[in-house]
């Protein structure tokens, strides 16, 4: 127990005027290109709109971990508006902190011949943080440096390219590009949280028709040229009849984790899916792993109708 609250500690001192790592690792990044790649937004898709939600509980069982939930809802309506818009929510808990994300994402398509298509993104819109801790500190001597509650809100703003082929992507992107500085005095004690520049290069390849199925390979590397981190994941997808499917993977993250994931679609429209997360850093004695749940939804929408026109002497 004394373990689990040091690790509770720890993230809040590295969360007071830090400059690190700061966003979220998902086992199932795959259905979260776009939060972090604002090029990724509707590509890929036609005429269609898709909702993903992702949760994700790190470290179970230590006090303080990390839990996750994002929110993106994208939308490719190609006979309608030139290019994909979303809406990306992302809402991240550790220890006494609480950070949240939302951007309206844009895409431009540029399309590549027969190559495939570009897409140009950026994504607005706004970051806040804060955090409220409850300190116990002796009571006949109490320790007025301890950081109090704190809240702020500032402008973040994302740009990325993503490329889609036929059977391939690959992307790179940069997250939170004003560096934003969000602060404020409490108690005349001033207390700050730096967001740093993230680099995000991903890529993927499906390898159809392999062993009666679909192989996907999937890889995503980020840093904020402090820290590196690499996901590598493969999944094996299995058609069955009327549009449904099953999938099963492993991913391997650098220096943290390996994961198994499994998925199921129970009709063309929606997708569920699980991972566990088998802790290899230097939690593995406290941690009983991370658990991810993720379910997506998407509406395809009819085409508009050809207007015909018929000659009177036959109406």
């Amino acid at each position: 127990m004394l373990k689990k609250n040091y690790l509770a500690i720890i993230v809040l001192l590295l969360c007071s005027g830090v400059y690190a790592q700061q966003d979220k690792l998902l086992t199932h990044f795959v259905y979260d290109k776009m939060s972090i790649n604002p090029g990724k937004t509707g590509v890929d898709m036609y005429n269609s709109i898709c909702a993903t939600s992702i949760y994700r509980n790190q470290w179970d069982k230590v006090n303080g971990a990390p839990n996750s939930a994002v929110l993106n809802v994208e939308a490719n309506l190609a006979k309608y508006f030139p290019g994909g818009v979303g809406l990306a929510f992302y809402h991240d808990a550790i220890g006494f902190a609480r950070q949240n994300n939302l951007l309206l994402n844009y895409s431009y398509p540029i399309s590549i011949g027969n190559a495939g298509t570009l897409g140009v993104g950026v994504g607005l819109g706004i970051i806040n943080y804060g955090m409220n801790p409850e300190w116990v500190p002796p009571t006949q001597n109490p320790d007025n440096s301890l950081p109090a509650g704190f809240a702020a809100t500032n402008l973040d703003a994302n740009f990325g390219v993503y490329f889609s082929g036929k059977d391939f992507n690959v992307g790179f992107s940069s997250t939170h590009l004003s560096e934003s500085l969000l602060k404020q005095s409490v108690n005349g004690f001033s207390q700050n949280y730096q967001t740093a520049r993230h680099y995000y290069l991903m890529g993927g390849k499906t390898f159809k028709k392999t062993f009666g199925g679909d192989i996907d390979a999937q890889i995503l590397m980020r840093t904020d040229l402090i820290k590196f981190s690499a996901d590598i994941n493969g999944r094996y997808i299995y058609s069955l009849k009327d549009d449904k499917q099953v999938y099963g993977g492993i991913t391997y993250r650098t220096s943290d984790a390996i994961a198994v994931m499994l998925g199921f679609t129970p009709i063309s429209k929606l997708t569920i899916g699980y991972s566990y997360d088998l802790t290899l850093n230097k939690l593995t004695t406290i941690s009983r792993g991370s658990h991810e749940m993720v379910v997506k939804y998407c509406v395809f929408l009819k085409d508009k109708p050809v207007p015909s026109a018929r000659h009177p002497r036959w109406l």
